[in-house]
């Protein structure tokens, strides 16, 4: 198929930085555009789009910091067609700019109010610029998918022989479908330049034409971390990557044991969520709750996994609820080191179906609780709370003070917070640091009932070393319900230890 053996060439460009910060709600200090940058660094991205230079000084600071890490990847900035966008570049010490220029009938006449001619000397001008102060240039053509492809041709061309290093096609709105994708950049792979492709995913197919665009004779894709980004957000670098490599069998330079650890990094300095269905970094990407699923991923993994988990960094989930068979007990027990007869699991199977049918998550600590239930297993909490206080206001920092019972020992520890709930779980985390190191991965709060007496349902994952469990606490007070979950968590890992330890 044509375009296949180009796949040895592929570049990614992340735009996180910048088409992903511009995502409603997202605002990143230099800190955590510097965590992010290096990272993406570490996992093998060849260009960082650090941001846009013409956004602020701040912005400008942020590139200027990220420039002066020494990373291997090409630091560039997003500039507009003007010179004075490319001098901000330069004061950010960035390596390139992504020069973007509008090039559909629509935006030249609507946005810009001009004509095409005036559009071709404008980007020859800014581009001629660019290249006299030192800078790789990528020319940008704004909503390519709804130009004229001739015109567009032109644009490029003038580019190339003002200077311009690299080209780009954006599929700006979304547009696109693959069978279109593959033909423009066959036609377009015969210019003397690498091509980019970058798109938007507003009909969900951005992963599919960035793929199409590769195949077609791309050599660079526009990626950002989780898909994040305005609207419907961009193609998604940990799809394009594992499309790339386990359906195409394509060696990319990426380190893919780090995508997950990417992947929640992101998620948690940007505060937008990932969907639990996304694929390949969503948290039922690799999670099994169907009887005849796990019964098949215990005879082989390949039964119900396109790819092995470890491969992204992640571990396989077996779910429990209505659906839950023999096989997902009997594997989730084991796990927890936890040996019970036939009679004794057709028991928990029993219960657990119980539990789901009312419309409830079993979560690994019911499924223990339910086991030492059934196994007549008495366990002492290691960790049991005496008090809680906490304090809070419009013009109080959120304080938390707990006092605790660790293995006998009466232990009095306060913390702040973001929230009272934060308070609440640092101290806590304070307060049983000298005798277990444990972590908060997730946090998560259903209303069961409504009304502003509703009935909360918290869930968290509580972590100890490379353990993880998960635990649920409800109640009307969301604050107690909370601190209930997070012991919980604390108290089955740390019985987990023990008897891993034993």
């Amino acid at each position: 198929m044509r375009g296949i053996a180009l796949f040895d060439s592929v570049h990614l460009l992340d735009t996180t930085l910048r088409d992903g910060e511009q995502t409603p709600g997202v605002s990143l200090c230099l800190d955590d555009k510097l965590t992010i940058a290096r990272n993406l660094d570490t996992i093998g991205i060849d260009v960082i789009e650090a941001g846009s230079s013409a956004t602020s000084e701040g912005e400008r600071r942020s590139m200027k910091a990220i420039s002066s890490e020494n990373l291997k990847a090409e630091i560039c900035s997003y500039v507009r067609a003007v010179t004075g966008d490319v001098d901000l570049a330069l004061d950010g010490d960035v390596d390139s700019i992504h020069l973007v220029i509008p090039v559909s009938d629509l935006h030249i006449r609507s946005k810009l109010k001009c004509d095409n001619p005036s559009v071709v000397r404008t980007a020859v001008e800014v581009t001629e610029y660019a290249k006299d102060h030192g800078l790789i240039v990528e020319l940008s053509g704004e909503d390519a998918s709804r130009a004229d492809i001739d015109f567009l041709a032109t644009l490029y061309k003038a580019g190339i022989d003002a200077g311009a290093d690299r080209l780009c096609f954006c599929d700006t709105v979304g547009v696109l479908v693959p069978e279109k994708s593959f033909q423009v950049f066959e036609r377009l792979s015969s210019l003397p330049v690498p091509v980019s492709v970058h798109c938007h995913d507003d009909f969900g197919l951005a992963t599919s034409n960035t793929i199409a665009a590769l195949r077609g004779g791309a050599s660079q894709a526009h990626v950002t971390v989780n898909g994040i980004g305005e609207r419907s957000g961009n193609a998604c670098l940990e799809e394009v990557v594992m499309t790339l490599e386990s359906l195409y069998d394509v060696k990319t330079k990426i380190r893919c044991e780090e995508l997950y650890s990417l992947s929640r990094m992101v998620s948690r300095l940007t505060g937008i969520q990932v969907a639990p269905n996304k694929a390949i970094v969503g948290e039922n990407a690799f999670s099994h709750e169907a009887g005849i699923h796990v019964h098949g991923l215990l005879a082989d993994s390949s039964t119900y996994e396109p790819l092995r988990p470890e491969t992204v960094g992640r571990k396989r989930r077996i779910v429990l609820g209505k659906h839950a068979g023999r096989s997902s007990v009997e594997l989730a027990l084991r796990e927890f080191g936890i040996d019970c007869d036939k009679i004794q699991i057709a028991e928990i199977v029993d219960r657990v179906k119980e539990l789901g049918e009312k419309g409830k998550r079993v979560t690994d600590a019911d499924l223990q609780a339910i086991a030492e239930m059934v196994l007549s297993i008495q366990m002492e909490p290691k960790v049991r709370l005496e008090e809680v206080t906490v304090v809070g206001g419009n013009k109080v920092t959120p304080t938390a003070s707990v006092r605790i019972m660790v293995n006998g020992s009466d232990m009095l520890e306060a913390g702040t917070g973001t929230g009272p709930v934060d308070a609440a779980i640092n101290a806590i985390k304070k307060a049983v640091s000298g005798v277990t190191d444990v972590r908060l991965e997730e946090y998560h709060v259903d209303a069961i009932t409504g009304g502003t007496d509703a009935v909360v349902e918290v869930w968290v994952t509580m972590a100890m070393a490379d353990r993880s469990i998960t635990a649920r606490g409800a109640g009307a007070d969301i604050i107690m319900a909370s601190v209930e979950a997070v012991l919980e968590g604390i108290n089955r890992l740390m019985q987990l230890e023990e008897e891993k330890n034993a």
